[in-house]
């Protein structure tokens, strides 16, 4: 397939600015791939369409206040400092993305906070915008981490047009996240209360845990027509043998799994036997999931409504059926569903 069959025309005014009041408040649209069959629903209805014994998986990674703002030496110039990834913790090297890049040159210096609490030097030059830097920090490592948590921001996509705010440190974060290393939040599971999970688990329904940790390039856009050339940027994750051991009973006995987000789809189809059962696994995943394409392990999918030519929305088709997909979202724009980050759900079965 052409990435100009993943274009379609959205109003800005749907792009979620704010999260719902309540978590498990967001609507939600229910695609049914069987019967081709469509409601509108809200995420709380989510317990009607699922049974005991059947399982949710979840991407309990953990997003870190990835978003500073540096003064770079002598100029004063104000310089946004994207934290990626960490690449070495005893030498306090970080990949990062640096705006405006123009200004920014090994050998220059970055100080942040007031009192200049933080300095960091440039040591490379990774790519036009991307830059590795160390920060010159004589603390232990938990002060330093308290360091970076002070001055950093939420990192809210840019297709939030507002400064974060103190809810969005709770909000942009899904209520089971344990391991930090996100830039992103895996936005499906940001509709979960830990009420409406404790009512799925009465009902007898089974969480498993999976980890990857979200980057940027999720969001990068695809420059090439043919979807066969995009390569995705490496993302970590890890699958345990305690969520293989849920997973994998579930699917011996024919329960329903529901992979909760595009990020634990990755991860799913990142570790599969032969036998198309989960395994343990840790590493470093780029997988790029396009129709046409079979799934392994999860037969339902829980995610938001993604923007236009997106690799989100690509993989949305490829679950759903391409003709499926594209007519949820002409109802969802038709509707006024929400998108994106802090937008509604959709819930494909």
């Amino acid at each position: 397939m052409k990435l100009s069959q993943f274009r379609f025309d959205l109003p800005l005014n749907l792009i979620a600015q704010h999260p719902a009041k309540r978590r498990e408040d967001s609507r939600m649209m229910v695609v049914h791939k069987d019967t081709g069959n469509i409601e509108n629903k809200h995420f709380r209805d989510v317990l009607d369409y699922f049974d005991d014994k059947d399982v949710f998986v979840v991407n309990n990674t953990k997003v870190f206040p990835a978003r500073m703002y540096g003064r770079k030496e002598k100029t004063g110039a104000k310089i946004e400092v994207f934290l990626l990834r960490e690449l070495n913790a005893q030498n306090k090297l970080w990949d990062v993305i640096v705006d405006p890049a123009r200004k920014i040159r090994v050998g220059n210096k970055l100080y942040f906070g007031d009192a200049e609490e933080l300095v960091a030097e440039v040591i490379d030059n990774t790519t036009s915008r991307g830059r590795t830097i160390r920060f010159l920090f004589d603390g232990t490592d938990t002060e330093f981490k308290h360091v970076l948590n002070s001055l950093g921001e939420t990192p809210l996509p840019k297709y939030i047009k507002r400064k974060p705010d103190e809810e969005d440190r709770e909000r942009y974060q899904t209520v089971y996240a344990k391991h930090e290393g996100a830039v992103a939040a895996p936005t499906a599971g940001l509709h979960f209360s830990i009420e409406l999970i404790k009512r799925l688990e009465i009902k007898g329904i089974r969480f498993a845990e999976v980890t990857l940790h979200t980057g940027l390039g999720t969001f990068r856009p695809i420059e090439v027509e043919d979807l066969s050339k995009h390569k995705m940027d490496a993302e970590y994750y890890r699958i345990e043998e305690k969520a293989c051991a849920i997973v994998n009973k579930a699917r011996l006995e024919n329960k329903r799994i529901c992979s909760v987000g595009t990020t634990t789809m990755r991860a799913l189809e990142s570790s599969f036997t032969a036998e198309k059962l989960l395994k343990p696994s840790e590493g470093w995943t780029n997988i790029f999931i396009h129709p046409p394409y079979n799934f392994s392990i999860a037969d339902s999918l829980i995610t938001n409504f993604h923007l236009p030519k997106t690799s989100l929305l690509i993989m949305t088709c490829a679950f759903a059926g391409y003709d499926l997909a594209m007519e949820a979202y002409k109802k969802a724009i038709k509707d006024k569903y929400r998108f994106f980050s802090y937008g509604d759900a959709l819930l494909i079965i």
